[in-house]
């Protein structure tokens, strides 16, 4: 009788272990709802960050997103001093 009912204990915690890490991952509050009462689960979550092409420096060959490099005579440099020294040769 005191296997059975350790038996049940050590399931019931299982469950509630279980439970908490797959609210902990999928910030889902009970019944498979959202926690904050917003869309449903199988919606998408948040829309993350927008894809950026690399590009890679003209003068050196480092690879920097687009929006930080900068852009001379259809080169494109990772920095404003590799852009004055213009593409290495």
């Amino acid at each position: 009788m005191r296997n059975l009912l350790l038996f049940v204990l050590f399931l019931i915690g299982v469950f509630y272990v279980r439970r908490a890490l797959q609210r902990g991952a999928g910030g889902e509050g009970q019944g498979g709802r959202p926690a904050s009462g917003g869309a449903p689960a199988d919606t998408p979550e948040r829309a993350g960050p927008a894809i950026e092409q690399m590009v890679a420096c003209a003068h050196c060959g480092l690879h920097v997103p687009e929006s930080e490099g900068l852009k001379s005579g259809g080169q494109f440099y990772c920095s404003d001093e590799h852009r004055r020294l213009g593409p290495r040769t």
